[in-house]
């Protein structure tokens, strides 16, 4: 892997919920061999980073000079964001239901609700009403996120 000051170092995420991190290569070894000393977009701290098999660099466009130095970005570079979701499970007697609470970039959280009735079958492994409701509350989640995005793009288009 080589690697230029400005470049963007991208780490993938090593679990599927995990944040993918990238930050600017400020300084590389000789050759722009590792390690880089990259600053990050998430912290702003400057860190050795020796990249492993989770990591590539994105070369912005140069120039065009044969010679690389101080790369030109093409655009902004990426940054993380972090949208999180909250559970909330309330079990009755008969009925479990779950309001799931989603907190990101828009002024005010979006909600959904999902409910289960128990059964007599359900009775024997309690989680699978939690996992029930929880499912349905996640699945409007979801349609209600995309007649968000329908509405923004109609209102835009």
């Amino acid at each position: 892997m080589e690697a230029a000051v400005g470049d963007r170092m991208v780490v993938a995420a090593t679990r599927l919920d995990g944040p993918v991190r990238d930050g600017e290569v400020v300084r590389t070894a000789p050759g722009g061999r590792p390690p880089y000393l990259v600053r990050w977009s998430d912290t702003g701290r400057e860190t050795t980073f020796f990249p492993g098999p989770d990591a590539h660099v994105d070369h912005p466009e140069t120039t065009g000079e044969a010679v690389r130095e101080r790369p030109v970005p093409k655009a902004a570079p990426p940054h993380t964001k972090h949208w999180r979701v909250d559970v909330y499970l309330y079990e009755g007697e008969d009925a479990t239901s779950a309001q799931v609470v989603l907190r990101g970039d828009a002024s005010s959280p979006v909600t959904a609700r999902g409910q289960v009735e128990r059964s007599t079958r359900s009775a024997v492994i309690p989680e699978v009403g939690d996992e029930v409701a929880v499912g349905r509350a996640l699945q409007r989640l979801s349609d209600r996120l995309l007649g968000l995005a329908d509405e923004d793009l109609a209102a835009g288009g």
